[in-house]
């Protein structure tokens, strides 16, 4: 028991240092200065997959034509919707007809995943100088395209991947979303994404860059140049978390790469039902970890005993009349999960009270890392959109 403790306030220490150290350094886009792309402005290809979209498509390509960016120019892709995409994409397509391509999607080989295979055919159909991949429930601030490319110049930078600003509609997105933005800000330093740490000898700084890529393919921007070099989306034809591994490609290549707080710039609504979040993260969860059996159980162990021992042992602590060392760690750690959880929702503007059911949370992340381990041993590929994956 008292072993589990100290590993868990070991953990939360860590963990909350890094959130703390990110919290400085996982930077907004900065406002544009007035007329800064007057004299000069590389052309901009926003590229939008979809798949059965209709509840989303339309506010999704309305705010992608509305740009203020005077060269950007918007593709769509249907890939062979059976939910009225394709109509809502037509009309406004008559609409837009000046900024919007719409692209029937080919049938998908069997060597790839739909979506790859979505973003390869964008990308080869496009002309742009910079490639802008957005997911279709996704929307754009009039600026976005605007303050990315200005960013991308001013940084220097081959790739870029903005996190959006969530929108959480339902219990349960409520609960469970946020705990993605702080698995991510609570174990990778954002400043390590851009530059390698400096405390690594530099003989391995190069080949241990990857491991400090990350992306979100709700946005991700290219140079069409680097994009091409890396082979494109057809060099991660058949993985599921595609995003991570196009950045893990860009910092492995030695190109120049950084991720952003994208909120003022791009929003996303990612699930809208409690089966859709399941059935959405059941397809991801294990891809996240490249299919590592013994790292996802050990990091599954180590999130009960960081997150939810604690607070299972608060109970039988508190029959107690004495204050024990045992009943002051488990507080400790409760105190430094929902402070944690705290600094998330403040951070994104989400509900605070939200943070009491961090555990809960925590415990449906658990259910599902079985059904994941289910899903692995006997076999069973995940659906997605008609899809099995």
């Amino acid at each position: 028991m008292t072993v589990s403790l100290y590993i868990a306030l070991g953990y939360l220490f860590l963990t909350t240092a890094i959130l703390l150290l990110n919290r400085r350094d996982f930077q907004l886009l900065e406002s544009l200065p007035d007329n800064y792309f007057d004299r000069q402005a590389p052309s901009v290809s926003i590229c939008i997959p979809a798949r059965n979209e209709a509840a989303c498509i339309e506010r999704c390509v309305r705010t992608a034509v509305a740009q203020e960016y005077p060269k950007s120019h918007v593709y769509v892709l249907d890939d062979e919707s059976t939910d009225g995409t394709a109509e809502i994409i037509a009309g406004l397509k008559n609409k837009f007809s000046e900024q919007l391509t719409i692209l029937n999607g080919r049938p998908k080989p069997d060597d790839w995943l739909g979506k790859p295979w979505a973003c390869q055919q964008l990308a080869e159909a496009s002309d742009g100088e910079i490639l802008l991949f957005i997911d279709a429930d996704t929307w754009l601030e009039p600026t976005s395209v605007a303050k990315t490319v200005r960013t991308m110049g001013r940084d220097v930078l081959d790739f870029i991947t903005l996190w959006p600003h969530q929108e959480l509609g339902s219990f349960w997105e409520k609960v469970v979303i946020p705990l993605i933005y702080q698995a991510l800000l609570t174990h990778l330093p954002v400043r390590y994404v851009r530059h390698p740490p400096q405390w690594l000898p530099s003989f391995l700084q190069k080949s241990l860059a990857p491991l400090f890529a990350a992306a979100c393919g709700q946005f991700m921007a290219f140079k069409r140049g680097t994009y091409e070099t890396i082979g494109g989306h057809r060099s991660v034809k058949y993985l599921v978390v595609e995003d991570v591994a196009l950045a893990k490609k860009i910092k492995g290549q030695g190109f120049a790469m950084n991720m952003y707080d994208g909120r003022q710039t791009v929003s996303c609504r990612m699930y809208r039902s409690h089966q859709a979040l399941w059935s959405g993260l059941r397809k991801n969860f294990l891809a996240g970890f490249s299919y590592n059996i013994f790292l996802f159980i050990v990091v599954g162990l180590l999130h009960f005993i960081a997150y939810l021992f604690p607070v299972l042992l608060l109970p039988f602590l508190s029959w107690s009349l004495s204050i024990s060392m045992i009943l002051v760690m488990a507080v400790a750690a409760v105190l430094l999960m929902l402070n944690q959880r705290r600094l998330i929702n403040r951070w994104f503007g989400w509900n605070a009270a939200y943070c009491l059911l961090h555990p809960l949370g925590v415990a449906w992340f658990q259910l599902l890392g079985l059904q994941v381990l289910k899903d692995f041993y006997s076999g069973k590929r995940p659906q997605w959109k008609g899809r099995k994956v």
